[in-house]
């Protein structure tokens, strides 16, 4: 379950932000997936096994289950954690921007553009991309980001050749991928490429013997913003 997402070190408008995580907060960024149950254990093991591969991975599960907080959890534990991490919402950002936000734009390449810009892969060098809500991004834009995936570089907006970028690809989505692609509205090989590793967040329904200390984190967290005394909650509640 969710517990919180970091407060972001930079931000700009277009649904992203970039965060660093220090060396030593692999674990604790772990402990940010609150909950104990055996599927929840599963799910750190997984982040542990996969956190140091270059493999991409597709997290899924359902909204408010904790999908960023996994890829922080991947990022934090990686040989990437000193770098950046940058969280891009794609269903936040209009499709008309889409390409210069992922890979930027050169100076004098549209109106208004009165220097070069970099987009999400270049801003995410050496650290670690999300993509979350990937299952929201446009037919024309998956194929761009499948090339880019593919050769590893990407050409900004009004360049005339490719740059090559170095980042790890986590993406998110409460999607159904396989559904979509089977509907018409998610490019199959894009869908291959991403699924490399999958990792499934289970929703709270499906874990209950998690809702005391998930209650027990968000009390704790009422009480210090509030500055008031934590708030008890009785067993009989939960």
């Amino acid at each position: 379950a969710r517990s919180g997402k970091t407060t972001p070190a930079t931000a700009r408008p277009g649904g992203w932000h970039n965060t660093a995580s220090p060396v030593g907060h692999g674990e604790a960024a772990l402990e940010r997936l609150v909950g104990e149950s055996s599927s929840m254990r599963v799910v750190k093991e997984r982040i542990l096994r996969v956190a140091r591969s270059m493999a991409l991975v597709l997290v899924r599960g359902e909204s408010g289950t904790g999908k960023e907080l996994v890829a922080r959890a991947l990022h934090a534990n990686s040989h990437r954690a000193c770098a950046g991490l940058i969280a891009v919402n794609c269903s936040a950002i209009p499709e008309s921007l889409l390409e210069a936000e992922f890979f930027g734009a050169k100076k004098g390449a549209y109106t208004g553009s009165n220097q070069d810009r970099d987009g999400f892969f270049q801003a995410a060098s050496g650290g670690t991309l999300l993509l979350d809500e990937i299952g929201d991004l446009p037919l024309a834009m998956q194929s761009k980001l499948l090339r880019a995936i593919q050769e590893r570089s990407v050409r900004p907006i009004g360049s005339p050749q490719e740059e090559p970028v170095d980042v790890r690809i986590i993406s998110a989505t409460h999607k159904d991928l396989a559904a979509e692609v089977q509907a018409g509205r998610f490019r199959q090989d894009l869908y291959y490429r991403l699924n490399v590793i999958e990792i499934v967040i289970p929703p709270l329904r499906e874990r209950r013997e998690d809702l005391a200390a998930l209650c027990a984190v968000l009390l704790r967290r009422i009480g210090r913003e509030s500055g008031i005394p934590v708030p008890t909650l009785p067993a009989s509640v939960i």
